[in-house]
């Protein structure tokens, strides 16, 4: 069995240095990988270590905490290397967060339209982030709707199911990860059962949310096997069953052939 990890942060990750941890995802069956880029400090960080490594992939995106530091040359950052930067397969981390408000609510959205413009243009998915944002989240992927060819992921989904439903219905993934083993995450577990395997991604979002049984370490892609083993017993499948099937998913919509 065979893994794409569909979102983690390579840059932010400390236990080990990148070939290690790279090496060891690669044993537990992670073909493929993509480092998310948050802000423009990092944008030529994830772009530098995805040239490093033949296998590993990149965004480019200003997330929604980071969204007062959008300027113009930001932007055209963006633009410029999802365009032209071989290795950037999406648009992201964008979107809305409402839960932490570390950026004013008027200008998360106007750079989260900013930024589904770019996509749209470029003919590039996106990975969107979107905590306690859900009407807002649903109107702004309203209007782009038509416009997004290649949609994208709401990933570590952890919304409701009105925009579960929505995104669904307009054809973008939901990024699952380490969330669905915790305790308190039942919500997030309802989510999985009614989205069609079809339209699940499995990701770490390293080094954050660790799955259990490995709560307090330093969160890495090497456990991507042990989140589709979740999603398929939530699924009611085996793992042999719906691996191929969300290796598919990120194939298709991150990589063209």
């Amino acid at each position: 069995m065979t893994f794409i990890e569909t979102h983690f942060h390579l840059d932010y990750l400390k236990a080990l240095p990148p070939e290690s941890i790279i090496a060891r995802a690669k044993e537990a069956g992670v073909e493929r990988f993509i480092t998310i880029s948050v802000e423009p400090d990092n944008f030529k960080t994830v772009r530098d270590l995805a040239g490093r490594f033949d296998d590993l992939y990149c965004t480019q995106g200003i997330h929604p905490h980071e969204a007062s530091k959008m300027t113009p040359t930001a932007l055209e950052e963006v633009e410029s290397h999802g365009k032209n930067f071989k290795k950037c397969v999406a648009i992201g981390e964008i979107g809305l967060d409402y839960h932490y408000d570390h950026s004013p609510r008027e200008k998360q959205r106007e750079v989260f339209r900013k930024q589904l413009d770019i996509a749209a243009r470029l003919g590039l998915p996106v990975v969107i982030h979107s905590r306690d944002a859900d009407e807002d989240t649903l109107d702004i992927l309203g209007d782009f709707s038509t416009s997004l060819k290649r949609k994208g992921v709401i990933h570590s989904f952890t919304s409701g199911k009105k925009l579960a439903e929505f995104a669904l219905e307009e054809g973008f993934y939901l990024g699952f990860n380490g969330i669905i083993t915790f305790k308190n995450a039942q919500n997030v577990r309802d989510i999985v059962e009614l989205t069609p395997v079809s339209k699940m991604l499995v990701e770490t979002d390293a080094p954050f949310l660790t799955p259990v049984p490995h709560r307090g370490k330093e969160n890495a892609p090497c456990y991507i096997p042990l989140i589709a083993q979740k999603m398929a017993l939530i699924k009611g499948m085996e793992l042999s069953v719906l691996a191929p099937i969300l290796y598919e998913n990120s194939r298709s919509l991150f990589f063209k052939t």
